[in-house]
């Protein structure tokens, strides 16, 4: 039978992973008809962070319809839950270099683009090392997957959510105050958007599971649309 915090988690992460693949998918759509190049960016990335709970999904119809964890002799838990990290910084970051440095994006885009690829590679290589693993063997609870502190991966994890917040969630408020009207309001909603990502992101890798990862999974809904309405062309408000 499955636990009450095995559907808190399971359920809470597939709805969180359906509604961002929607608005993801409604987002690219929108950007075809509006012409507008940084919402397609923006579809991709919050389709990638709606895949972080790809592992939790996958797992969770797994118990439900079999009793029991997928099989993770390969750490394929992991590698459902994090795999997706790797495009959504590089979308991020070619977001915010778009914005507040486009002479510099080929380069910023570059370097974490190279980042991204060793962080999947390590992974991928030995998802065992990379990976801590819990409930393997339970028919009641969910495997859970974290990253080993210190290891590499985790370092890298760690510098992208630094630099998202850094960059995008700072790097947003600081042209929020420089610029006024619209374009104020826009970057103050991107701002906000990233920050509440950030914060999301890391309180769901780190708060025991309980009632407040209902409020953790709306929060990266949430950021979703904030995104939307600070990129969204002015014309069409």
């Amino acid at each position: 039978m499955v636990s009450t915090t095995a559907w808190l988690i399971g359920g809470t992460g597939l709805i969180t992973m359906i509604i961002s693949i929607i608005f993801g998918i409604f987002f690219i759509y929108k950007a075809k008809k509006l012409n507008a190049k940084l919402l397609y960016l923006t579809g991709f990335l919050i389709i990638s962070t709606g895949l972080l709970y790809l592992g939790a999904s996958a797992t969770f119809l797994c118990m439900l319809f079999t009793g029991r964890n997928i099989p993770n002799e390969n750490g394929v838990h992991g590698l459902l839950s994090f795999t997706s990290i790797a495009p959504g910084i590089v979308c991020g970051m070619y977001l915010g270099s778009e914005l507040l440095a486009p002479k510099k994006k080929k380069i910023i885009v570059g370097i974490y683009a190279i980042i991204a690829i060793v962080f999947e590679v390590i992974l991928y290589l030995c998802p065992r090392c990379a990976l801590n693993f819990t409930n393997e063997n339970s028919s009641t609870d969910l495997i859970d997957s974290s990253f080993v502190l210190l290891y590499p991966t985790f370092i890298f994890v760690v510098a992208f959510l630094i630099s998202i917040l850094i960059f995008c969630g700072f790097g947003f408020l600081l042209k929020a105050q420089q610029a006024s009207g619209d374009l104020q309001k826009k970057f103050r909603f991107l701002s906000l958007g990233f920050v509440i990502f950030v914060i999301s992101g890391a309180l769901d890798a780190l708060v025991a599971p309980g009632i407040w990862l209902i409020f953790i999974r709306i929060g990266m809904i949430t950021y979703a649309w904030l995104l939307y309405f600070g990129l969204k062309p002015a014309k069409t408000m």
